[in-house]
Order: C-alpha cells, then structure tokens, then sequence
C-alpha cells in the first residue's frame, strides 16, 4: 500500500474488444478525472484480454500494490463476460447469485424474460457489497479495495461517481499549465533543472501543434499550493529567459 498522505489507484480494463481496436475505451480519463477531484493518485493502467488467468493474475497484482482498483467492462450476460467470477477467484471466494441482484433484475425485465444468461448479472463474489445505480438494474460490486463497474460508459459513470465520495481521499491534486511555442528540445535542460529543483511536484512537457503553430504545454501537480506556484513562476521565468512566450492555460 501506498504512503498515508497520498491515497492511490490503478484502472484495470477488461475485454477482447479494447485490444483488438472494436471498442476504444472512453472511461479512464472520466476515472483519471474523478479520482483526482476527490484527492486520489491514478498511478496505473492496463488493459487485459478475457483471459482468466491474466485478469486475476492483473488484479491480485494491483490490488496489492495500491489502495483502490477500478475494473470496467466484462460484467455483462454472455460467456466472455468473465470479470465477476475471476474477482471471487482472485479473492479465493465463491460466486453466487446475490438476492438483491436478483430482485432488481426480477422488477426490470417481463415475466419469464429472466433467464440465465440474464441472471449472469447477479452473480459476485460472496462477501462483495452491490453498487447499485440508476443507470442500470444490474449492479456493479465492491471487494474489499476492488471496485468492479460496467464497461458501457455511461453505467461506469453513474457507478463510479456512487462511489467515488466513499474514498478514503488524500490531499487533493493541484494544477498549473503555462504555454509557450518554443520547442521541447530548447526548454528540456532547463526543464529538467526545475524537476530536480521541486521533487515533490510532478511536471511533464506535452508538445501540441494548434493553429498552424507548434507548442508546447508545460504542467506541473502537486499538493503543496505555495510550492506549486514558485514552481509555476519559475517554468514562466524560464520560457521568457529562452526568449520564449509563456501563457497560463487551463490544465484540467
């Protein structure tokens, strides 16, 4: 587990569809985003094909390494929807059908529509608490630190944000972003001299090209605001002192 003072996350994404380029993922940056609103450190991603052996080998290897995993995808009704039962695998517990799982499907679908395919949704881990929204009757579950959602956008987002203010959250993640078109080549020695300068401030360097013009953007993150802005003021002063232009800009 991680330092008391910092709180951090890993993503896992399950399915066949993301690595074969079907399906492009669209919510780690939503995760990425919430976690960090709520003072909580992304650290890692991966994605994993619907193979048990190397979901619960990811997820044992994750959930031991930081505080939280979020899986998406793989809960659904048909065979390759395998996420449930390698989470009661990794856990070393069995899967059953939880009665309140049960019962929301029972009131969404017509009499007799139920069927077993269906009922695949109701199954989790024994011991898992259901996350229930209401973008969907079918739940997504929290295991211990393992929160396992749906991989259809928008029931992610409606589970994910029923949880995300559950989070033991550290301080929250602060951000500065200056802009300047000079080239990452030109500022990269004096970059570096900053980074060595505030090691508790992460900065990265992110080449654009917007409007016809090559640029690139400058951000630096941390917990600390005083320190955070000396840093900000220092990156400015730098970009002017290469005969750079350095703009502030939104770093969300």
């Amino acid at each position: 587990m991680s330092d008391a003072a910092v709180v951090t996350a890993a993503v896992l994404v399950i399915g066949n569809e993301i690595l074969s380029g079907r399906t492009q993922d669209a919510n780690l940056n939503y995760i990425a985003k919430g976690l960090a609103g709520v003072g909580v450190r992304l650290r890692e991603a991966r994605v994993v094909a619907d193979l048990e052996g190397e979901i619960v080998a990811a997820l044992n290897a994750l959930r031991a390494k930081y505080d939280y995993v979020f899986t998406t995808g793989g809960i659904g009704p048909t065979h390759d929807d395998i996420t449930s039962p390698c989470v009661a695998k990794a856990f070393g517990v069995a899967l059953h059908h939880h009665p309140e799982a049960v019962a929301a499907l029972a009131s969404a679908y017509q009499p007799g529509q139920l069927n077993a395919a269906r009922l695949r949704m109701a199954e989790v881990p024994l011991g898992a608490a259901l996350i229930k929204t209401a973008a969907s009757a079918a739940p997504g579950f929290r295991m211990e630190n393992v929160f396992v959602m749906a991989g259809v956008p928008s029931i992610m987002r409606a589970m994910f944000d029923a949880v995300k203010h559950t989070l033991r959250s550290g301080p929250p993640v602060l951000a500065r972003s200056i802009l300047t078109h000079l080239p990452e080549g030109t500022i990269a020695s004096g970059f570096a001299a900053l980074q060595e300068k505030y090691p508790e401030i992460d900065l990265g360097s992110y080449p654009f090209f917007r409007q016809g013009k090559f640029g690139t953007s400058l951000v630096a993150r941390g917990i600390d605001r005083a320190r955070l802005d000396a840093a900000a003021g220092d990156i400015a002063e730098m970009i002017r002192a290469l005969g750079g232009d350095a703009v502030e800009e939104d770093a969300s």
